[in-house]
Order: C-alpha cells, then structure tokens, then sequence
C-alpha cells in the first residue's frame, strides 16, 4: 500500500500541522512515512501545503504527483489541486470557506463546515483538527487512537487546555456525519 495525501490552505489555518499530526499518527501505526511541507515565504495569510505519503514498505519519492486524496481549505488550494487529485480519488472540502465545487465528475467529494464546527467549540483555530478528524474517519488510513496519542505528544508542551481543545474538535470532525 502506498497513499500519497496532499494537504492544502492559506498559511495559519494549520495545514502544516495537519499534516504533521497525521505523518506522525501514520508512524506510530508503523507505516513509513515523508512529510514535504511547502508554504509561501510570507506564511500567514499566503498558501501552504504539505504532501505525506505513508506506506507498507520503503517509500522512493515524497513527491505526490497524482494523490489519491487531497484536503482543501481555501478556494485557492481547490482550484491548485483539483486536477492533480488521481481519478477515482477523493478531495475533502472546506464547506466554511470555499464557494466553488470540482468541475471533475470523476472523484468523489466530502465536505464539512470545519470553521463553522470549531467556532461552535468556542476557537476558530481548531477547524485543522475537525478536517482531520473528518479526513481520518473517511479514509480510516490511521488510527483514532494514534491521532489522539499524537494530539496529546504535540500540544502538551501548550497545556492541558491546548490538549483537551484539539482532542475535542478532532472528535468533532470524527464524528460529523
């Protein structure tokens, strides 16, 4: 098995660690993993995304050139990536914050309102940790458990507050139907 993933939003929304969280999960599941961040210089407020490729066996290249699954959370990463997305594959969608839907009839498209799901939990911060847990219960490539051990090994340096918080909306995403 090998599943390339692309992450993608404006700089401070936390697609990086998004991205972070869920390479480090697929590792304490015992896949291999790459994690290739890439953002504008300006960071907050310009594009970011990463590429994480986790597998089986030995992974050649960190490049995912066609993913079978790509999280948007901007209008601008949907236009970026919708056509690199491989065909049968799938593209989570910021429903909060983007207006527009693939023009591809080839992929399947999940959407959730992650803004609007984290400011109901009181910080609009945490959309990144809804979207991943929406992403993580739709592919099931992870394990609930791995993402919650990771969540808990990030954001404790932060406080018992940070941890709880970003556990709270992981679950959130987890569970939206």
């Amino acid at each position: 098995m090998l599943i390339n993933t692309i992450f993608s939003g404006f700089g401070g929304q936390g697609v990086l660690s998004m991205g972070y969280i869920f390479a480090y999960a697929a590792m304490s599941d015992g896949r291999n993993v790459t994690y290739l961040p890439s953002y504008g210089a300006e960071v907050r407020g310009g594009t970011a995304n990463c590429t994480i490729v986790i597998s089986d066996e030995e992974i050649a290249s960190p490049v995912a050139s066609s993913p079978e699954f790509v999280v948007v959370m901007n209008n601008p990463s949907l236009l970026r990536f919708q056509n690199v997305v491989q065909s049968g594959g799938i593209i989570f969608l910021n429903a909060t914050m983007i207006d527009a839907r693939p023009i591809r009839g080839d992929i399947e498209l999940f959407e959730i309102p992650a803004n609007d799901i984290a400011k109901e939990l009181g910080n609009e911060r945490v959309m990144n940790m809804v979207m991943l847990g929406f992403f993580i219960k739709k592919t099931g490539l992870v394990s609930r458990e791995a993402v919650e051990k990771t969540l808990e090994d990030t954001f404790s340096p932060r406080g018992k507050t940070m941890v709880t918080l970003n556990k709270k909306a992981f679950m959130e995403g987890h569970n939206y139907d």
